[in-house]
């Protein structure tokens, strides 16, 4: 029986790909699961934080430049390799949030190589999120119905939505996140 080694997340958006990392992988003794794009990846992080994180760059909904700076935020502990095959040679694309880059097609062999490489710095754990928790801002506008308006980050994948407060005496209220689904307490706190 094969040695159990790191749990990875690959994410890209052909599923032939994920497919076939996955068996490769797997059969090598790694424990391997996969995302469609980086919302999903995301969703699957927050159920079990893999080790590595093997994202490709070009996807739809949220992109793997995206992607791998959310988790470099959120989740500064996971170790992250940038995919694709826009890119050329072994260093890491300037301006991409990455360990490490793989460009696609180099073999199982280049992908091992950059496992062994990867750096074994002990990162930072990230700050536990927790819905209940709410999230503090100023009003920024009045909506069309008279309302308090805020711009408010999402906790889960830190993108921007819109929030409103009612004038029903309701200090906190419950946005969801239109990119990712989650929800989010938040109160308008009066300056």
């Amino acid at each position: 029986m094969p040695e159990t080694r790191a749990r990875i997340l690959i994410v890209d958006d052909k599923p032939s790909i994920r497919t076939t990392m996955s068996l490769v992988l797997s059969e090598l003794g790694y424990r391997v699961r996969s995302a469609e794009d980086g919302l999903s990846a995301l969703r699957e992080i927050c159920q079990e934080s893999p080790e590595i994180l093997l994202s490709d760059l070009n996807m739809p909904g949220m992109s793997g430049f995206e992607l791998l700076s959310v988790v470099r935020c959120r989740f500064p502990v996971i170790q992250v390799i940038a995919m694709s095959g826009s890119f050329s040679g072994k260093e890491v694309p300037s301006g991409i949030h990455a360990d490490a880059f793989y460009q696609k097609g180099s073999g199982t062999s280049a992908l091992l190589q950059i496992f062994r490489a990867l750096p074994q710095m002990k990162r930072r754990a990230p700050a536990p999120i927790h819905n209940e928790s709410s999230v503090w801002n100023q009003r920024d506008g009045i909506d069309p119905w008279g309302n308090a308006q805020s711009t408010i980050d999402c906790p889960q994948c830190l993108r921007t939505l819109q929030g409103t407060l009612d004038d029903a005496g309701r200090f906190a209220r419950e946005v969801y996140c239109i990119h990712c689904k989650s929800s989010a307490q938040y109160a308008i706190a009066e300056p």
